[in-house]
């Protein structure tokens, strides 16, 4: 009989609100306990999704303190339990104080069955769309785009032309600024090229001395210097029938340049201190924050081998560029970081997202996921306000003033910003539009905005 019913767990140490809570809340399987210890152990062997706690439980019936532990330590176990607290009206404070540490609602006693049933409904509802959330999330990274985040228009048409060519055999520059997410584009062109089942080997210019570089790009033969005690194959070598990344490519020094543009006309490559030439099938994709043409014009970089790595140029817009996509990301990381971090979900302030909005974001995505991530261990309660995310400045964004785009331009850019701003959620963003959920969906329908991009 109880089968198919939702699990919930009633915290309560008087047996006769127990009995009127079994009998009032029939649609579920009730489990109860009676102390804290009683509580924990329930939540161990059933992961109830919602539970009902009395704050007044032994041994300190006429106080809180071991409701709010006992509260604490919930929340520690299963972070996403939905915990509604019965309390009395002169109760009021500790209300409050548990709504701070995580829990999801507070109901007055004595008991009113049809709104406290409406009040359980509503979390088990609100339960269960996270987890679907968490679901679809899950499959999407199986998707080789699924490390790409954004609803701006510019970001998407990136991973448009990504796709685009992947399928092919051309060589790719991904440009763009530090921390805008180079190597994760790489990846998903990787993942959705005919080379997805080989590998995929990385190596960034910037960060290996130059005398030391050589050999990690194309090997060496035993005995070729001090040291060299066994035959050791290159990255380049590595990732045959693969995708060979070389990050920072405009770090590159000028005698190994020559011999990757060697290596791009013959596809062959010489390890170092051998003489036999070893023919390698890879795919070359190379990233830099650098400006290349400008390397050529100073005799910096080779021209010759800027057109050879060139032959699909993509660039990545920086995060003040992507409309909407600061909140955006902050809210996935913060989604991340909870879980990582094993903390109930949190909540932005409207000071915070102003912050998140209004700030410059010159490390980009890479600077938002170490602040988020330090808003995540800082705030208090489950609410994220600016000073936890210790932002330095604001930055102010100018607006488009050509007369016959600025209303569309305008609508769109609130529209993204507002579904942005409340993660996604249809509801909140009509009401902070002001305009019904209806009227919502026209527009977004207008301007080819969909929910789930």
């Amino acid at each position: 009989m109880t089968q198919n019913k939702p699990k919930l767990l009633i915290i309560e140490d008087d047996p006769g609100v127990q009995k009127q809570l079994r009998w009032s809340l029939d649609a579920y399987d009730v489990v109860v306990a009676g102390d804290r210890e009683a509580a924990l152990a329930q939540i161990r062997r059933h992961e109830p999704a919602v539970c009902t706690m009395d704050l007044g439980l032994p041994p300190d019936p006429d106080g809180s303190t071991e409701g709010l532990a006992t509260l604490q330590q919930i929340l520690a176990l299963a972070p996403d339990t939905r915990v509604i607290v019965l309390t009395g009206n002169q109760d009021h404070a500790n209300a409050v104080k548990a709504i701070g540490m995580g829990a999801y609602d507070f109901h007055h006693k004595p008991c009113d069955p049809e709104v406290l049933n409406l009040v359980i409904q509503r979390a088990f509802f609100l339960h269960n769309l996270q987890q679907e959330n968490r679901r679809m999330q899950q499959a999407q990274a199986d998707s080789p785009l699924a490390g790409v985040i954004s609803r701006d228009p510019g970001m998407l048409k990136v991973c448009r032309n990504i796709e685009k060519v992947a399928p092919t055999s051309a060589s790719v520059m991904l440009l763009g600024e530090s921390g805008t997410g180079k190597e994760v584009l790489a990846r998903a062109l990787h993942q959705l090229s005919p080379r997805s089942k080989e590998r995929f080997m990385a190596i960034n210019c910037a960060a290996i001395p130059e005398n030391l570089l050589e050999s990690e790009l194309f090997g060496y033969e035993k005995g070729a210097f001090t040291g060299a005690a066994k035959q050791t194959k290159g990255k380049v070598e590595l990732a045959h029938g693969g995708t060979f990344f070389l990050d920072e490519v405009g770090d590159l020094p000028m005698p190994l340049q020559a011999k990757l543009l060697r290596f791009l006309q013959e596809r062959v490559i010489e390890r170092i201190g051998g003489h036999e030439e070893i023919p390698v099938d890879v795919r070359i994709v190379c990233a830099t924050h650098q400006k290349l043409k400008e390397l050529c014009a100073q005799g910096r970089f080779r021209e010759d081998l800027y057109y050879r790595l060139s032959e699909i140029v993509v660039t990545i817009p920086p995060l003040c560029q992507r409309e909407g996509d600061a909140a955006l990301l902050a809210h996935h990381f913060k989604n991340k970081f909870c879980a990582q971090e094993g903390r109930a979900s949190l909540h932005f302030a409207p000071d915070a997202i102003a912050a998140i909005e209004s700030y410059a974001w010159p490390g980009n995505v890479r600077e938002m996921e170490n602040y988020i991530k330090r808003a995540v261990i800082m705030a208090d309660g489950n609410t994220i306000v600016a000073d936890d995310l210790g932002l330095p400045g604001e930055g102010a964004e100018e607006e488009p003033i050509n007369l016959r785009q600025v209303r569309d331009e305008a609508e769109y850019k609130a529209i993204v910003k507002a579904l942005a701003r409340v993660d996604g959620n249809i509801v909140k963003a009509s009401e902070i539009l002001g305009v019904s959920r209806p009227t919502l969906y026209d527009l977004m329908g207008r301007h080819g905005i969909k929910t789930g991009a």
